[in-house]
């Protein structure tokens, strides 16, 4: 447990750009990052050490083609979990921390000891994904000269952000990153209003109280905002 969520810190130090506090009961743990302290708004750390895997931990960014604004739609959440849960038949993965937005998605991965191959298995998603979103009616961006002539269709961005995670204390970061992130694009007030994360998950475990989510807990931190920058095709389409 950490200290009492609204106590006093009794102490508080940094480690790196990490911020950690005590309270009086000598409870302690992580709240928040950056050069000077942020408001300590408390919540339990969790036990990263359990997920964290050297050199096998993984946090992703994959962004829709042109930012269109689909995936929380149902039958695109439908289709993407069918599309992850095949991969992951073929090629297991843990999803250890995951957030889904209308035009990209933030996760966190441990791959199987040994095993670097991400890149093979976010083509699988994606092509599997594509294939029967289209086929579904679902519908793709104006592609440009180049995709057509990959016989590509305009649904996903062509690459993905990855940061391999250093040690548990990054983990932490990289999970609240994900957690916070429904709020720090205005779709939700807090974090457990946001429904699809798996932020409910970690309420569940104990490893988060249900009004976290209210501070950012990662300011300064915006890395996973990435988006491939691709020319948009001509208007007339040629």
């Amino acid at each position: 447990m950490g200290p009492a969520r609204g106590g006093a810190a009794l102490a508080v130090w940094r480690r790196g750009a990490v911020w950690f506090a005590c309270d009086a009961g000598g409870r302690a743990g992580r709240f928040g990052l950056g050069r000077s302290a942020p408001p300590y708004d408390w919540c339990a750390m969790p036990n990263y050490r359990r997920w964290y895997v050297p050199g096998g931990t993984y946090f992703f960014t994959v962004v829709t083609f042109a930012r269109r604004r689909f995936l929380t739609s149902a039958s695109a959440r439908r289709l993407l979990r069918k599309a992850i849960e095949g991969v992951r038949g073929e090629m297991p993965f843990q999803i250890v921390a995951w957030v889904l937005l209308p035009d990209h998605l933030h996760t966190v991965w441990t791959l199987p000891s040994g095993d670097c191959g991400y890149s093979r298995r976010w083509r699988a998603i994606k092509g599997a994904f594509t294939k029967t979103y289209l086929a579904a009616g679902g519908q793709e961006g104006a592609r440009s000269a180049s995709r057509r002539g990959r016989g590509e269709a305009a649904v996903w961005q062509r690459r993905f952000w990855e940061h391999t995670v250093r040690d548990e204390d990054d983990l932490a970061l990289c999970v609240d990153y994900i957690h916070w992130n429904p709020v720090k694009h205005g779709l939700a007030r807090r974090a457990g209003d946001w429904p699809w994360s798996t932020f409910h998950r970690y309420v569940k475990a104990g490893q988060y109280g249900p009004g976290w989510g209210t501070v950012d807990p990662c300011r300064g931190y915006d890395d996973p905002e990435w988006g491939e920058a691709e020319p948009s095709p001509p208007a007339n389409g040629a």
